[in-house]
């Protein structure tokens, strides 16, 4: 059995300029890992990567911390925790943002939505700017967007859960990319160059944090939806990720790790990614996984799935490991 835990943002919110950014505060964390540290025995990937190979046994309820999108915050804020408590983590950064310092459209929706307070008035913006599209795109009109792209979501309101399908997957790319930079200068910064040099990592900060003995591993190169690029797209994003993590080690690594953006790959993916030499995929699918014979499609659970304090009741994902 091995319990995968999911992490993105984790930082001080109330004293941040973007206190309702969705993500877990350091007093939450610190009493995760509590939690986490009285009841499962925290492993690398390099025994889960054993363990797949038959090469040796993970602890009972072993459990793995996963950290997402390559944030400040893991250097700031994560690290020096987990090295006080001889725990090692595994980080996940889009290369991208790591080389070029572009600030990634999931990333500026997530602080348009931390900044504004109407959520309806945004959705209503947000068909404005559309509308400037519709005579050079086929575009569906409202209703019937609203009709394909509302849902259900375990941590987001109705309207929340529209806008994020909407301007994630809904629209063409050109035309969602356009909207979420207008959105953003208008709820959160014209300066998007400066805003990612303090959202993200540097290549500097993740050689120190491996240095340090934590575990660095593939987010993609642009972080897209794997599982909607064709195939040759999906082996640029491959390559481009093995060359940046090579970057990072200063080596070709070897028994390397890939994170699924947004959870998205397909049989095609899972190819390349086999030939390529990869190991290890997390994916966003909730579960404990009771098995590793499927190596490339590991379940996670979010932060949100586990107490925050080590005296809580026993959780029932943690009963099952």
């Amino acid at each position: 059995m091995l319990t995968i835990i999911m992490y993105h943002y984790v930082r001080d919110l109330p004293r941040t300029p973007y206190p309702r950014i969705k993500g877990l505060t350091t007093e939450k964390f610190d009493g995760q890992l509590d939690y986490v540290q009285k009841h499962y025995i925290t492993c690398t990937l390099r025994q889960v990567v054993a363990a797949v190979r038959g090469e040796g046994q993970l602890p009972a309820r072993a459990c793995l911390l996963t950290f997402d999108d390559g944030f400040t915050d893991h250097y700031q804020t994560v690290l020096p925790r987990l090295l006080q408590r001889g725990i090692t983590g595994s980080f996940y950064p889009p290369a991208q943002v790591v080389e070029e310092r572009r600030l990634l459209d999931v990333h500026k929706l997530q602080f348009i939505l931390a900044c504004a307070d109407d959520i309806n008035r945004l959705i209503a913006d947000a068909f404005r700017l559309l509308a400037a599209y519709r005579s050079d795109w086929e575009i569906p009109d409202e209703q019937t967007l609203r009709s394909k792209y509302s849902g259900q979501s375990r941590f987001d309101p109705p309207e929340v859960v529209f806008l994020k399908r909407l301007l994630q997957h809904g629209l063409p790319e050109h035309v969602r990319t356009e909207i979420i930079a207008a959105l953003f200068a208008a709820n959160v910064s014209w300066d998007e160059r400066s805003f990612a040099d303090e959202l993200y990592l540097d290549v500097a900060q993740l050689r120190q944090m491996v240095a340090e003995g934590m575990e660095i591993g593939g987010h993609g190169w642009t972080h897209r939806w794997l599982e909607h690029l064709p195939r040759e797209e999906q082996a640029e994003e491959i390559r481009r990720t093995l060359s940046f993590l090579a970057k990072v080690y200063g080596h070709a690594p070897a028994d390397w790790t890939m994170c699924y953006p947004y959870g998205s790959y397909d049989a095609t993916t899972l190819k390349l990614l086999s030939a390529k030499g990869c190991k290890l995929g997390l994916t966003t699918r909730v579960a404990v996984n009771d098995t590793l014979s499927i190596p490339l499609e590991l379940a996670r659970l979010d932060t949100n799935d586990l107490p925050f304090r080590s005296d809580a009741d026993l959780s029932d994902w943690t009963r099952i490991a």
